[in-house]
């Protein structure tokens, strides 16, 4: 273990974000946190690299331990260019260098033994230069910028001519050069395109330190980790597998604990009306059993109740206007900036209905092409032609137009003032709305929970063809499973630009893949797209690349095992209490028998009868106490 946490606590204020956070990491491990957004994550990760200080609990860092950590929109001020930045990552590679050359200029002015002296020392510490990759340093940096989306011609660019995102991702290349024993890594995808994650993939896969990540890139966290930690109402929960696994065995451990919750509920509720049963026989041997049956509920450890699974959508969402059945058709497009093409022969055709992804590399025209299609942009080369009652609507992740002030409910009925309550509020339940949350101020609401008020007002709209532009940028992971479903309800047309290729491969029924040079059509989702890719990439004599995401870290046989294994045991214990109950029942009944036989005349007048009656009845009572005693040990 080189990294580890027990029962980690942290407050501000009277707000408990973190309550009883435990996990570890071993030495090459790749795990993952993950959770809704405002769950806790950035401010473990904040304790973890000792900027933040926890309330209660237990950190463990083993000793001589160099740890990276990548924030989100990592900023980094300096005056250098971004090559110039790399190198002070090889700063004592660099100062050895030097000395090298200066040896070098020496040995013209000496000879002899001098010489020979001279050169010994010289070809150690040149060996000493290539035993630390001394002579690839380099090209390590240009590998990692190139890899990370930068081109040869960014690399003299100043650092301060850089966008928030460029920042951060020169931050991320000099992490990656550093190479520290651990790799903490908050949401490192969120500025970079599907070439570039799939190089950081492999990257990390093959990483010789740990690597944490928080990400709610499920595709990338599907190939990378082998283990989930789940940050849920304040606590931990680890999953040993990769996001799949978790995704499912989530969902089992919901229902068993449901299941759980359930049986107790019941089994407290059969005990309750056993004690009062027997509190009304007013006897003291019954008052003393219904004592001991109190007890024992006061030492059985009670289940919480689980919260409820997330609500699936059931609304199917119908465009007000139908559309014609060709809905968009764009012929031989094209789009300059100066002199420089940035794409040329983008040619497509969408029908109704279909739902359709754009992707590509940053830089190749993604969203310029939406606001050709939006006529945002008026100057282009080619054809579009609009289908018949056609109504466009557009989604940016960025730009939601909503009053901070109102409630949810508010900012829909505002919006369509002819709309009655019930149905603003069934619409608002297919985004997971319910009950009062729709009286929430837009204010108080998340990254994604304005996004999805956002979403829901325009599938109100007259629109029939949304185009959306980075839906999931931001979203937690609840959040996306909203927009899958939300989209896979919808029955009008969708357009949208997309690096997620989870969300892709959930809602895509074409792949649109932009180049410089046009347009590749693939019809199917991003897991088909991957395999034509493949198929071509063998065609034309090359190698193909896996980039599928890894099946679920589980061992499924041993784990089917151990459940029926866990279920027969389960049984056989619900089977010996029921057994023992079945006793207690009879005997306490044997003895209400005896006691009754003891006050009739017959019996109490005629002493040798008695007697044996008592002592029958005295030896049923030391029964009973023992199968009270093997009745509490089995619950």
């Amino acid at each position: 273990m080189i990294l580890g946490c027990k029962d980690i606590q942290k407050s501000f204020g009277v707000h408990v974000v973190l309550e009883k956070i435990t996990f570890h990491i071993e030495k090459k491990e790749k795990a993952a946190i993950v959770g809704v957004n405002g769950a806790g994550k950035t401010t473990l990760f904040k304790i973890l690299t000792e900027q933040s200080s926890p309330d209660k609990g237990e950190l463990f860092l083993k000793k001589d331990i160099s740890m990276g950590y990548l924030a989100q929109n990592q900023q980094i001020d300096s005056k250098k260019t971004i090559f110039e930045e790399m190198l002070t990552v090889f700063a004592p590679l660099l100062q050895e260098e030097k000395k090298l050359r200066e040896m070098e200029k020496e040995m013209a002015e000496l000879t002899g033994e001098a010489l020979s002296q001279h050169m010994k020392k010289y070809a150690a510490a040149q060996h000493l230069f290539e035993q630390k990759e001394g002579y690839g340093y380099q090209s390590r940096i240009r590998g990692v910028l190139k890899g990370l989306g930068f081109l040869e011609e960014d690399y003299e660019r100043p650092i301060s001519q850089l966008s928030g995102g460029q920042k951060t991702r020169v931050y991320l290349s000099k992490l990656l050069l550093y190479k520290p024993d651990i790799l903490l890594l908050d949401e490192p995808t969120n500025h970079l395109d599907i070439a570039s994650i799939q190089w950081l993939e492999d990257f990390l896969k093959g990483y010789e330190g740990a690597v944490l990540l928080i990400s709610h890139d499920r595709y990338f966290l599907d190939r990378i980790v082998t283990k989930v930690i789940e940050i849920e109402n304040k606590r931990s929960t680890v999953y040993e597998g990769n996001y799949t696994f978790y995704a499912k065995q989530k969902e089992v451990n919901r229902q068993i604990e449901q299941k759980a919750y359930e049986l107790q509920q019941k089994e407290i509720k059969r005990q309750e009306d056993v004690i009062k049963t027997l509190r009304a026989f007013n006897r003291e041997k019954s008052i003393k059993r219904a004592q001991s049956r109190e007890k024992a509920l006061e030492r059985m450890q009670r289940l919480e109740k689980p919260e409820n699974l997330p609500a699936k959508m059931r609304l199917k969402l119908t465009p007000k206007k139908i559309s014609g059945n060709d809905v968009l058709k764009v012929e031989a497009l094209g789009k300059s900036f100066a002199d420089e093409k940035l794409f040329e022969c983008v040619s497509f055709a969408i029908k109704r209905g279909e739902k359709v992804a754009i992707i590509g590399p940053n830089g190749v025209g993604k969203s310029t092409l939406f606001k050709i299609l939006l006529g945002q942009i008026q100057q282009y080369e080619g054809q579009i032609h609009i289908g018949t009652n056609v109504e466009i609507g557009y989604y940016d992740q960025e730009q939601q137009q909503m009053d901070e002030n109102k409630t949810i409910f508010e900012e829909i009925a505002d919006a369509y003032p002819n709309m009655k309550m019930g149905e603003i509020r069934n619409v608002l339940a297919a985004f997971v709305f319910m009950g009062d949350d729709i009286y929430k101020t837009i204010s108080t609401l998340s990254g994604g929970e304005k996004g999805r008020v956002a979403l829901a007002k325009l599938m109100l709209s007259n629109a029939n063809l949304l185009m959306l532009d980075e839906p999931t940028n931001h979203l937690d992971m609840y959040s996306k499973e909203i927009l899958e479903e939300a989209l896979s309800c919808y029955e009008g047309t969708v357009l949208y630009i997309s690096h997620d290729r989870y969300f892709i491969n959930k809602t895509a029924q074409k792949v649109l893949e932009l180049t410089a040079e046009g347009v590749n059509e693939y019809l199917g989702n991003y897991q088909y797209y991957l395999e034509k890719k493949a198929q071509q990439a063998l065609a034309e004599g090359e190698k193909p690349k896996d980039l599928s995401p890894a099946a679920p870290v589980t061992d499924t046989k041993a784990h089917w095992l151990k459940q029926k294994q866990l279920q027969s045991e389960q049984r056989k214990a619900e089977a010996k209490i029921q057994r023992v109950e079945n006793e207690i029942e009879q005997t306490e009944l044997k003895i209400a028998q005896l006691e009754d036989m003891l006050f009739q005349q017959e019996v109490s007048t005629d002493f040798d009868k008695a007697q044996k009656l008592f002592l029958e009845k005295t030896n049923l009572e030391k029964a009973l106490e023992g199968l009270y005693e093997q009745w509490e040990a089995l619950q």
